[in-house]
């Protein structure tokens, strides 16, 4: 008898990105438990929520109790409160000078610690008659932007006698959450600032942070691609808590097709059959995220059953070899990453196939695929 295949959801493509909801909602709790009754918790969501959608996860977070987010670009900013967000919102990056004015005029906070930065904050008070809230950006070890920790207190000072400037936090980035003695190095040089000037909140812990170094707290943490279910490393002997991976990547069979034995597949014939296959084509391809890289190497899942991928991933489209996947149909679901009957693939095994981390490949999850939101 034949199953009757409904579509399992409707989009503008035959393959979308899925995100549950309830798994991020966990993930958040999770997190949240590790802070101390007093440490407010502000949410990464930059990149578009590392690729999970930041407009769309942004309430949820906020339902929640989230203190704040944090995005990488007044830009970004500005499309939370477009949104509806009305939570602090704390860019993490440098920003150009002439952002200064936008990010006031949308209440966005700004990483500060340049001569430049207070110049620029000068002007925008000039032209807005508000002060432009900062936090300031302090460089423990990462030597990426920041101040440097040592000349952190001269700059502060300078601030505080700053009557355009409005100071709402200091803070520091991790190197290398995974390894104690860094860490410990790192903090040594942040607390060095923070001793001086304790009457600013203050944050420097990320994922990995807080899941090991309740001690450091301060009075704030940052948590970034734990909430979306994605471990970072962590030092050895720190239990990783559960986390639910909150990312799918699924896509529809366009066609089938039988090939014959010792037929090439996609360009340059990289896979030859072996046998009689059937081929399953699915719409997704390098365009949409998926690394060219990974052709040959990956699997998808339908029926609960692993199939290869085979072939060079194209532009737009690749190839499984389904002969030994049971009944299959066009508009069957395959999915690239996710669970289906129990079996999963996980984005950390492509990672790991391209040497790379895993929120990498999250956000490169985000230029032509639909997100489709679940719980």
């Amino acid at each position: 008898m034949t199953k009757l295949r409904l579509p399992y959801v409707q989009t503008r493509r035959d393959a979308w990105v899925e995100i549950n909801l309830a798994n991020i909602e966990h993930n958040f709790l999770t997190l949240k438990n590790y802070c101390h009754k007093d440490t407010k918790i502000f949410a990464i969501i930059k990149a578009d929520g590392y690729g999970h959608g930041a407009t769309m996860i942004a309430p949820q977070l906020t339902a929640l109790g989230v203190n704040g987010f944090g995005v990488a670009s007044v830009d970004e900013g500005i499309e939370l409160r477009q949104s509806g967000s009305n939570v602090p919102i704390l860019v993490l990056g440098s920003v150009p000078s002439w952002s200064f004015i936008s990010a006031v005029q949308n209440d966005i906070e700004l990483s500060v610690f340049t001569e430049e930065h207070i110049k620029s904050a000068i002007q925008s008070f000039e032209h807005t008659k508000k002060p432009v809230k900062v936090h300031i950006k302090i460089d423990t070890g990462m030597n990426r932007i920041g101040l440097n920790y040592k000349d952190a207190p001269e700059f502060i000072n300078k601030i505080l006698n700053t009557k355009e400037i409005e100071i709402c936090g200091i803070f520091s980035h991790l190197a290398c959450a995974e390894d104690e003695e860094i860490t410990k190095m790192q903090i040594e040089r942040f607390n060095f600032v923070r001793e001086q000037f304790p009457q600013f909140p203050a944050h420097i812990l990320n994922t990995a942070g807080i899941m090991s170094y309740p001690d450091w707290q301060f009075s704030a943490m940052r948590a970034g691609i734990g909430i979306y279910g994605l471990m970072p490393d962590l030092p050895k002997g720190v239990k990783a808590p559960d986390l639910k991976p909150a990312m799918s990547l699924k896509g529809r069979i366009a066609h089938l097709k039988n090939v014959a034995e010792n037929e090439g597949v996609s360009y340059s014939y990289t896979y030859k059959t072996t046998a009689n296959t059937k081929i399953a084509t699915v719409p997704i391809g390098y365009a949409d995220g998926v690394s060219r890289g990974l052709s040959n190497k990956i699997f998808g899942l339908i029926n609960g059953k692993k199939v290869p991928q085979i072939g060079n991933i194209t532009m737009d489209q690749m190839m499984f070899d389904v002969s030994d996947a049971g009944e299959v149909n066009i508009g069957d679901v395959i999915t690239l990453i996710g669970e289906d009957e129990g079996e999963v693939i996980t984005i950390d095994e492509w990672a790991k196939l391209l040497n790379t981390i895993h929120y990498e490949l999250t956000c490169r999850l985000k230029v032509r695929l639909p997100r489709v939101y679940t719980r």
